[in-house]
């Protein structure tokens, strides 16, 4: 209780801005009062976790954005770009110049990404419902397993801001997904099925074959190296959990963006349930930047080697169905 009544008397000594009435606090750093964040969006803080990053908040006006797409910046705005939190979060993505593989997903507090139900569109915030059409807008395809599809049937193209529309890639080894499906129409966007039978599909829909890996479904390795040969180096796998499971397990994913909003749902599906381990030391322990989007926490993870690599050539994860 002392503890507490010297941060209250440090924070009003410090001038720091009052959130809500409250103060946060670093638990490594009990001396040093901190103001709280969310809904804050001009305040920075340390994490006071190694790896991590403080947060910071995403700005993206037109000129930066018109950058990001490869319009090019304007003259006196290239040397301040560089240092914008929205530039390092979102110039990775951009790069033409090298393969890159996102797994992106949004959950709550308590890690959950719908209830019991299935419902899940309002666990995010519209500020991160942006934050994922700017990523579909600077890959060359999206990923999606076969789950996703039937569940939602996602139009998977970019609404929220300017720019153009992904590939569209749909992970369905048995041909489940029905003709009519969004992923599907026809709007001039490539559109491509990943199976292992001989499905036929609508006119114009290309089909790769890969062989399955066992039980365990199709290797994600083998799915990225495939979908290159296409042309398609940059991918932004957006769902399901199970399908983004596997791509961590396998070791095909790079960069992990995890969006963490404010709200507690107590049961339902988790976001991630990766092949268990039994001690710490083999976490995964990926490099962090944080960044506020809107109410909701970003987790941007830089996984790369970091990441478990799973046995076998094929990368088999040993997680059932995309």
């Amino acid at each position: 209780m002392r503890g507490i009544v010297k941060r209250v008397k440090q924070g009003l000594q410090s001038g720091l801005p009052l959130r809500g009435g409250l103060w946060a606090y670093d638990a490594t750093h009990p001396d040093a009062p901190l103001p709280v964040l969310p809904g804050a969006a001009q305040d920075w803080t340390d994490s006071g976790f190694p790896g991590v990053s403080r947060m910071r908040s995403i700005n993206v006006d037109d000129p930066l954005w018109e950058a990001l797409l490869g319009v090019g910046l304007p003259a006196g705005r290239a040397e301040r770009a560089q240092a914008e939190p929205a530039w390092e979060l979102y110039a990775p993505l951009a790069r033409r110049d090298r393969p890159l593989v996102l797994a992106q997903l949004g959950q709550s507090l308590d890690g959950r990404i719908a209830t019991v139900t299935g419902h899940s569109r309002t666990i995010s915030c519209d500020e991160a419902l942006v934050h994922l059409h700017r990523c579909r807008a600077l890959v060359d395809a999206v990923v999606v397993g076969v789950g996703t599809v039937l569940a939602d049937d996602p139009m998977l193209n970019v609404r929220h801001v300017p720019g153009p529309d992904p590939a569209r890639v749909v992970i369905d080894p048995r041909g489940r997904v029905p003709d009519g499906a969004k992923v599907f129409r026809d709007d001039g966007c490539r559109r491509i099925v990943i199976q292992t039978a001989r499905v036929p599909r609508p006119p114009g829909v290309e089909v790769v074959e890969i062989a399955a890996d066992g039980d365990n479904g199709l290797p994600p390795r083998a799915i990225v190296a495939a979908l290159a040969e296409l042309g398609l180096r940059r991918l932004l796998v957006e769902g399901g959990a199970k399908t983004i499971a596997r791509f961590i397990a396998a070791g095909a994913v790079d960069r992990l963006h995890v969006g963490i909003a404010p709200l507690i749902i107590g049961a339902g599906p988790v976001g991630l349930c990766l092949p268990p381990i039994e001690r710490l030391d083999s976490a995964i322990r990926p490099q962090a930047q944080v960044y506020a989007l809107g109410r909701d926490v970003l987790f941007d993870c830089m996984l790369g080697s970091s990441g478990r690599l799973a046995e076998g050539p094929g990368g088999s994860a040993g997680l059932s169905g995309p």
